[in-house]
């Protein structure tokens, strides 16, 4: 592009030019390149974006009077059950479901324009999922540019407040949901809770080079999600790593309630046999697997997982590996395994439905983890190793300290260096050796999840904090 002459770019130049500064994180020059006459709406978009980053924030009018109902909490949602089933919407369908049972009155919105915007146009307007009411924030045409959608939303959002007239909002990163749920909350003088499930800024910076660290976008972005939690007149996060990172950004100790990734009913009952998983997955029952099912993205390191097996597999002819799943890395993952000369022993079944998922870390030997080093990883616990030790298969994985939260080294599973095939060559090879050994880790590890990771247990965490904050409870039904 920098070769072409200033006197020959023209609109399609500039248009090119704003998408790759905002890609790279520079939002002023994604303004400032989309500044041209017949790139208005793009312009509009470029603006927006910067504003929200700058730290825009909604005009929400204050009510005449408002009475909230005792006992309601309205959570607000990027996306939900059932046109999506991503991680995060199983999370909080598990969340709504337990709250539910243990008395507190929910209900839930989505994020304006969703699931349309995503493909999904002739969508109900609410959705009833085993008793949780969903319902969609569906504007006949959707603002232009984050600042002015965070307008939008706040004040579709204050439109359900007035319905529902819960006694606290409740919402999840990121920061621009925070944003139109604090400007409602204050308007209505009722309490909000900001669930911090990932640091996004980091998984926006994984997926670029290094500069991406230091890009404008980076660091207003972490600067908007810390002024977000510090905020919060609570804050929720999954983890011990990720609780200190907020009191690092100066977010009160006693505000952070920590509810981890947890499991569903399906993953508390006895797990089926490996034998009968394999039978339903078509898999030899003769072979050793090892693998995971996770999304395909570069942070999740699962080409370590492939040279290791390369380096096995001449010593170990029974070895397989599995990879279920989908998303951007999966053709890169498919040529490294031709690459190496293993394509033929390695499984890619693709994206499982979520009841799928079950039986295919059944089907496996050893599930592994072995995710890069990178800040978003360091800091973010995953859900799949959970479910991994819910149903009695080892895990192995990569030794950060997010991991290290979910497995205990030498009695749960095994922690390896990050990005060193080799060193995960030497500790599979050892494990693969003991059939023993892994079965006794997978014992413990299945013992762990059921004890200590149940949405119940969730549940109660959420209770106190809403009566925390004022919000009446009635008695459970737990």
């Amino acid at each position: 592009m920098e070769a072409v002459p200033e006197n020959g770019r023209g609109t399609a130049w500039h248009a090119a030019a704003a998408r790759l500064a905002l890609h790279r994180g520079d939002l002023d020059a994604a303004v400032a390149a989309s500044d041209r006459r017949g790139l208005g709406d793009l312009h509009e978009r470029m603006a927006g974006e910067a504003a929200a980053f700058a730290g825009h924030r909604p005009h929400v009018p204050r009510p005449a009077s408002y009475a909230p109902v005792p006992g309601r909490v309205l959570h607000v949602l990027t996306n939900s059950l059932p046109h999506t089933g991503s991680g995060y919407a199983q999370r909080s369908h598990s969340t709504l479901r337990a709250l539910a049972d243990a008395g507190v009155h929910v209900e839930a919105v989505t994020r304006p324009g969703w699931p349309a915007q995503v493909g999904v146009p002739w969508a109900a307007r609410q959705d009833m999922v085993d008793g949780i009411h969903y319902r969609r924030l569906t504007p006949w045409r959707l603002a232009q540019g984050t600042a002015a959608r965070m307008d939008q939303h706040a004040r579709l959002l204050a439109a359900e407040v007035d319905r529902f007239r819960p006694q606290a909002l409740h919402t999840t990163t990121h920061f621009v949901n925070a944003v139109a749920v604090r400007a409602v909350a204050e308007a209505y003088g009722i309490p909000w809770v900001y669930e911090v499930r990932g640091q996004l800024a980091d998984t926006w910076a994984s997926k670029r080079d290094a500069a991406a660290l230091t890009s404008q976008r980076y660091r207003e972005f972490v600067a908007r999600e810390e002024e977000a939690a510090r905020s919060a007149d609570a804050v929720v996060t999954l983890g011990e790593t990720m609780a200190a990172r907020l009191r690092a950004q100066g977010v009160a100790p006693q505000d952070i309630t920590v509810c981890p990734n947890a499991i569903g009913e399906a993953f508390l009952a006895e797990p089926p046999t490996r034998a009968a998983a394999r039978r339903r997955l078509g898999l030899a029952e003769d072979h050793v697997y090892i693998g995971t099912v996770s999304s395909l993205v570069g942070y999740e390191g699962l080409d370590t997982l492939l040279r290791a097996a390369a380096l096995l597999m001449p010593d170990h002819p029974s070895l397989r590996v599995s990879i279920a799943g989908d998303g951007v890395s999966l053709p890169a993952l498919r040529s490294l395994a031709s690459d190496l000369g293993i394509a033929d022993r390695v499984r890619f079944p693709g994206r499982v439905a979520r009841s799928e998922a079950l039986w295919e870390q059944v089907s496996l030997d050893v599930f592994i983890v072995p995710r890069r080093d990178l800040p978003v990883t360091r800091a973010v616990t995953p859900m799949k190793s959970v479910e991994a030790s819910a149903v009695g298969t080892p895990v192995v994985a990569s030794d950060l300290p997010a991991l290290a939260e979910l497995v205990q080294d030498g009695v749960t599973g095994l922690l390896v260096p990050a990005e060193d095939p080799a060193a995960w060559a030497r500790c599979l090879g050892d494990l693969l050796a003991e059939p023993g050994r892994r079965e006794s880790l997978g014992s413990a590890g299945r013992a762990w999840a059921v004890g200590t990771r149940t949405w119940e247990a969730n549940a109660r965490r959420y209770r106190d904090l809403y009566e925390r904050l004022g919000v009446e409870v009635p008695p459970g039904r737990d």
